[in-house]
């Protein structure tokens, strides 16, 4: 009878062996499903990373046209006491909102309505969030949203008086034989800088080339 029982132990010790190669087995199983899943992950993130930073490097606006500058008065004393552009959507880009400031008397935005914030830069000053209006060109769906077909001109200073004086330092106007640069700057996307250089003579209307 003990030969009887002893005659099955390798039966015994294969079901065991089975049994850990199967532990083993889905333990492998788990683990491999943990890094592939971590794997994923870590591919998602770094995908939207990238999509991220190519939405910020991307620049949502462009110049179109000319840069105008205004004065009343010519010649080559004069200061400059406007200055226009006209900006578009880029091909494809997000809707812009370009609601002006509230108000902006002394050629400083002191409203809070504008998202869209502009600079201004010079040799001897800088200066932000300058006072601006904002003026539909050609197709219009009657808001502040620069899309796609549109064209708005933005001037700086407002469409009436003279706060661009005002907001610079009275000892360094805008005057004749100077370079400045104007900074558009965007809630996302890349900055738009516009940089010109004034004429050495001021008419009414000049374009900066």
């Amino acid at each position: 009878m003990l030969k009887k029982f002893l005659r099955y132990e390798k039966g015994i010790t294969g079901l065991e062996t089975a049994i850990i190669l199967i532990a083993f087995v889905v333990v492998a199983a788990v683990f491999a499903y943990t890094v592939l899943s971590a794997g994923l992950f870590s591919t998602q993130k770094g995908q939207e990373a990238v999509y991220s930073g190519l939405k910020e490097a991307q620049s949502t606006i462009e110049l179109r046209g000319a840069v105008t500058a205004t004065h009343p008065a010519a010649g080559a004393t004069a200061n400059i006491s406007q200055l226009s552009f006209t900006i578009a959507n880029v091909l494809g880009g997000e809707p812009v909102d370009l609601t002006p400031p509230s108000g902006g008397v002394s050629g400083s935005a002191n409203g809070t309505a504008n998202k869209v914030i502009i600079n201004y830069i010079d040799q001897d000053q800088t200066v932000t969030n300058l006072y601006w209006t904002v003026t539909p060109l050609g197709k219009d769906n009657g808001n502040y949203l620069l899309e796609t077909d549109e064209k708005f001109q933005v001037t700086v200073g407002g469409s009436t008086g003279n706060n661009l004086l005002n907001a610079l330092d009275s000892s360094h106007l805008l005057g004749v034989n100077k370079t400045f640069s104007l900074v558009v700057v965007t809630p996302v996307g890349a900055v738009l800088e516009i940089e010109r250089t004034t004429p050495p003579y001021m008419d009414k209307i000049n374009n900066l080339r």
